[in-house]
């Protein structure tokens, strides 16, 4: 068995070579460029919400308090008339990229240690290349993807930017895996 300390270097550069990856998807590629439209008229919307004096937060309208409320005509005739909206807020001034890219390192560690933890469970010490790659690849593909698909079925994201989230958890997983089978104890 190999001690979740002794991958600390699989650990920190798996990370790395995903946030890395997860840069030139984001920032320098045209890959999603596409996944969110602008409002037709930005300007009114803006001034509608603010308005609104939202806190920071996630929102669903209609929105029913509880179940009876469901069963109420006003809230169906609200459903039928439509939209339905799913909208995140977040407070105005500049955006600061710094603590959010922060956030997202810190998670691609957390990712990374929970790969390597099952890796230390399940892979020996000396073990080949291929089964490292194999085990830490596909928890890390699991933990990056398998959740984009929520995002389409509960929230009508495109299913377009969900496949490419899912392509992008992939080139993670692959990432994470090369690493740990190169660095893998032997």
């Amino acid at each position: 068995m190999v001690t979740i300390t002794a991958l600390w270097l699989p650990i920190l550069l798996a990370a790395v070579a995903v946030y890395i990856a997860s840069s030139l998807l984001h920032m320098v590629l045209p890959w999603h460029r596409n996944d969110y439209r602008g409002l037709p008229d930005e300007d009114r919307a803006l001034a509608t919400l603010r308005g609104l004096q939202l806190p920071e937060g996630n929102y669903h309208a209609p929105h029913a308090v509880n179940a009876a409320n469901t069963r109420d005509p006003a809230f169906a005739q609200k459903l039928q008339q439509g939209p339905l909206l799913y909208l995140s807020i977040r407070a105005g001034g500049s955006m600061k990229l710094g603590p959010l890219l922060g956030q997202w390192f810190a998670y691609a560690l957390v990712i990374a240690a929970l790969s390597a933890y099952l890796c230390s469970r399940t892979v020996a010490a000396g073990a080949d290349y291929l089964v490292v790659f194999r085990v830490a690849g596909f928890a890390t593909f699991l933990a990056y993807a398998g959740g984009q698909p929520i995002e389409s079925i509960w929230f009508s994201r495109d299913w377009s930017t969900s496949a490419k989230n899912i392509v992008d958890g992939l080139v993670y997983g692959l990432l994470t895996g090369g690493v740990f089978g190169w660095l893998w104890p032997r």
